[in-house]
């Protein structure tokens, strides 16, 4: 069985900065695609950041400049650094992998997705 387990949200001021982090856990194989969502009341999922196996990484134009994302292959873990964070960040943050198990012999590619982080910037 497959885990992505989030950490690292919480409340911040505007300005201020959070660091999460998505570890994989469980028979995996390989991961291919690691990124971040987010959520608030009301609307759709949105991408935030996202990085491929090689380190290629798409970022949403709300957060350019301002969040990162980055990952440790050998621990299977996913970061997103939130640096000048602001009011309209304020959200769930989910993140999602495209992680590859195997069974039998076979090989079964899914996407997985963790249980969600809030975050809340105010003051």
């Amino acid at each position: 069985q497959v885990q992505l387990v989030e950490s690292g949200g919480g409340l911040v001021q505007p300005g201020g900065s959070l660091r999460l982090s998505c570890a994989a856990a469980g028979s995996i194989v390989s991961i291919s695609y690691m990124g971040w969502y987010r959520q608030t009341p009301g609307k759709q999922r949105e991408l935030v950041a996202s990085i491929a196996s090689a380190g290629s990484t798409v970022y949403a134009d709300s957060v350019k400049g301002r969040f990162a994302i980055s990952r440790d292959n050998g621990n299977k873990t996913a970061y997103l650094q939130m640096n000048s964070l602001k009011p309209e960040d304020t959200a769930v943050y989910y993140c999602n992998a495209r992680i590859v198990t195997s069974y039998s012999g076979r090989f079964y590619p899914r996407d997985y997705w963790g249980q969600g982080t809030q975050v809340t910037v105010s003051s």
